[in-house]
């Protein structure tokens, strides 16, 4: 059995943000009928990221000042100067290279017995890394 469900995501001003999303995903596990096999979590975006992550705010403010020191908003990136830059036309190179930091964009978590099989302080997180707006995630659960 395969199932997709798509979770629209707003984010606010603070970037980047991590937006807790696990409630839905066990959601979409769960209307699903699956009741073993695995879930794929995938932003369609190149500057959100999914991460599996501890749901406490220290480690949410270490991460942002880890990313912002390594891509800083106002660092000079030529995809930020290009100018055949994609419609936008938004200076956001910082948000492709932390996306690139951090993994990627999906997170395959084992299901078991229906339920989402994450470790005890793991939740699943949408990462906004370039500005305020509403994202569309995937979620697919494929299994029995």
């Amino acid at each position: 059995m395969v199932n997709i469900s798509t979770i629209a995501v707003s984010s606010s001003d603070a970037v980047p943000e991590l937006i807790d999303i696990t409630t839905q995903v066990v959601s979409c596990v769960r209307e699903s009928g699956v009741k073993n096999g695995q879930v794929t979590v995938f932003s369609q975006h190149t500057t959100a990221a999914v991460l599996l992550q501890e749901n406490e705010k220290g480690i949410h403010k270490d991460l942002q000042k880890f990313l912002c020191s390594l891509c800083s908003p106002q660092g000079d990136y030529e995809h930020s100067l290009a100018p055949d830059h994609l419609e936008d036309k938004m200076p956001n190179g910082h948000s492709h290279l932390q996306h690139f930091l951090l993994g990627g964009s999906s997170q395959t978590i084992p299901v078991a017995d229906g339920k989402v099989m994450l470790g005890t302080y793991q939740s699943v997180f949408l990462v906004e890394l370039d500005r305020a707006r509403t994202r569309n995630v995937l979620v697919q659960v494929i299994g029995e």
